[in-house]
C-alpha cells in the first residue's frame, strides 16, 4: 500500500472564515468539490501553500465546533483499512464504507481518539 496524500483536514461550520485565515497565511484554494453525505451537503476545500503544505477545510454545517482529523489517500483501500483495524482503529459507521464513482472512503477512529479519513480515489 502506498500513501498518496497525508494532510490535516478541518471540519467546520464556519468554512469561509477559516479559509480566509489560511489564505492570509499564504494558502491558495486548488479544489472545492461538493457532495451529499449522511450529514448533509459537504464542500471539501483543498488549499495548498507554495512551500508544499496542504490542508483540507470541509464545510460541515451540523457540527457545533471545529473538528480536526487526518486525511490519508491510499492506492489500496482494503490493505490500509486492514492495517488500521489491526491497530485498533474502528470505522465510525460500523462496517459502512462509502463508495462513489470516484472513491472508496471510511472514517477510522483509534482507541485514543485519533481520526483518519481513509480514501482511495478510483480512476
Amino acid at each position: 500500500m502506498k500513501i498518496t496524500t497525508f494532510n490535516p483536514m478541518l471540519l467546520t461550520p464556519q468554512s469561509g472564515d477559516v479559509i480566509r485565515i489560511f489564505e492570509e497565511l499564504g494558502f491558495k484554494k486548488t479544489n472545492s468539490p461538493s457532495m451529499d453525505s449522511d450529514i448533509g451537503e459537504v464542500t471539501l476545500n483543498h488549499l495548498r501553500h507554495s512551500d508544499g503544505f496542504d490542508i483540507d477545510i470541509a464545510s460541515v454545517q451540523i457540527l457545533p465546533q471545529d473538528m480536526t482529523l487526518i486525511r490519508m489517500n491510499v492506492d489500496n483501500f482494503e490493505e490500509a483499512y486492514s492495517t488500521l483495524t489491526a491497530h485498533g482503529f474502528k470505522n465510525s459507521q460500523g462496517d459502512k464504507v462509502t463508495r462513489t464513482e470516484s472513491s472508496i472512503a471510511a472514517t477510522m477512529v483509534s482507541p485514543s481518539g485519533l481520526i483518519i479519513d481513509l480514501i482511495q480515489h478510483i480512476n
